[in-house]
């Protein structure tokens, strides 16, 4: 084999190398990126089923605003009785 033959073929098993080795490279970072997108979907799964959970007993708001402004009102009528009666009793 000539040495110029033989120089080629020791390049191209050399750029062969290497090419695999990027390769091999890019690989693992796909997979650790896909396994990374992967935790995270499966966290926003979480939150959103967690929101899920939270939210259930919405539809209960109107109910509890209204019992809480009754109970409201009722403590500021007997804020202001108490006010006016105590205002008799000092004068």
């Amino acid at each position: 084999m000539d040495s110029t033959v033989e120089k080629l073929w020791n390049l191209a098993n050399i750029l062969g190398v290497v090419v695999v080795l990027a390769v091999a490279a890019l690989l693992t970072i796909l997979v650790l990126l896909v396994r990374r997108i992967d935790q995270r979907v499966n966290a926003i799964k979480a939150t959103l089923a967690a929101a899920e959970r939270n939210t259930q007993n919405a539809a209960l708001l109107d109910t509890v605003s209204l019992g809480v402004g009754l109970v409201l009102e009722e403590g500021l009528e007997h804020h202001l009785f108490l006010g006016r009666v105590l205002d008799k009793v000092r004068s």
